[in-house]
């Protein structure tokens, strides 16, 4: 396997665990989350009125006082099949109204296919505005919505109903194989009806802050990061785990400039598994060692999971 000893050395020892044994790695994922989940921490809880809701990878619905923000929506979630031989990649519009039946803004991280497929579809259903990068208002454009879309500035504060949202410069992890990060660059494509994988190009990454009803959030949806951009702290970090081997020494540097009280682990569930079904987790996710990491770093900071459309608060 010429991709595997191409790989860094701290790659190749947390992967090989799951090449030689994957059902063992699933079920202890799978009894790491379950024992770390919400429903089991009594004591926990979100500012009164605001709800939370994980719709699965790097998704979230948070509401607050009627109004709801989503980041990085991926309903229609097409087989490891579909994606590796190229298959066009399609948003499905009747899954936007079970999955989010409201949506006042569309906030998002970047364009990778398992960010922004649906965030067109969400944004016709509901008429809001989706807020991103240039790639991401391309996108719009492209579904004939780029009144819809947003261009952000970086760390501008926006009011959006009781939210107040900054978008930080970020960067994605180099997810291949150590060394580079997957579609890299802006969408350039002048077309929506025959876009693959190869087309959603990462465009600018963004952190996402959020502050609402006296307390703050951070979506984070890729394991990286620029240190000197995280100046504003929050109490809620939502933390795309998956990639985090690819960045070093992640957990010290992340939490240090972000010092939440509660991480709530997000994108380890395996997404080419549909939305609403049993969750299945993604290759070398290793949620079980993910909590040894973060406890080596802060032993205080609580790490709480969510299933897939579980709803928290409110």
């Amino acid at each position: 396997m010429w991709w595997y000893r191409s790989m860094p050395l701290r790659l190749q020892a947390d992967l090989l665990p799951f090449l030689l044994a994957p059902g063992a790695r699933q079920r202890n994922d799978s009894s790491a989350a379950e024992q770390s989940n919400w429903r089991h921490q009594p004591d926990l809880a979100l500012p009164p009125g605001v709800s939370l809701r994980w719709l699965g990878t790097a998704g979230f619905a948070i509401s607050y006082q009627g109004t709801t923000l989503v980041t990085d929506p991926y309903l229609t979630r097409r087989s490891f099949g579909h994606v590796a031989r190229g298959r066009v990649l399609i948003p499905d519009p009747a899954l936007a109204p079970g999955f989010v039946p409201h949506c006042d803004a569309v906030l998002m991280g970047h364009t990778h296919f398992d960010h922004a497929l649906d965030a067109p579809v969400i944004a016709a259903a509901h008429g809001c505005p989706v807020y991103g990068s240039a790639s991401m208002t391309h996108l719009m454009g492209l579904h004939g919505l780029a009144d819809q879309a947003v261009t952000v500035t970086p760390h501008e504060p926006m009011e959006i109903g009781p939210f107040v949202v900054r978008f930080v410069p970020s960067v994605h992890s180099k997810l291949l194989l150590g060394f580079a990060i997957p579609q890299e660059g802006e969408i350039t494509c002048d077309h929506c009806e025959h876009m693959t994988n190869k087309h959603f190009n990462c465009g600018q990454v963004w952190g996402i802050h959020i502050e609402v009803a006296g307390t703050s959030l951070f979506h984070m949806g890729s394991c990286d990061l620029l240190d000197d951009e995280l100046t504003r702290p929050a109490e809620w970090f939502l933390a795309g785990i998956a990639g985090r081997g690819s960045t070093p020494r992640f957990w010290e540097r992340v939490l240090k400039r972000i010092q939440p009280r509660v991480l709530i682990p997000h994108h380890y569930d395996n997404f080419f598994l549909p939305l609403g079904e049993e969750m299945g987790f993604s290759l070398n996710v290793n949620y079980g060692a993910m909590l040894s990491e973060v406890r080596a770093v802060d032993p205080d900071l609580r790490v709480v999971s969510l299933d897939p459309l579980q709803e928290v608060g409110a």
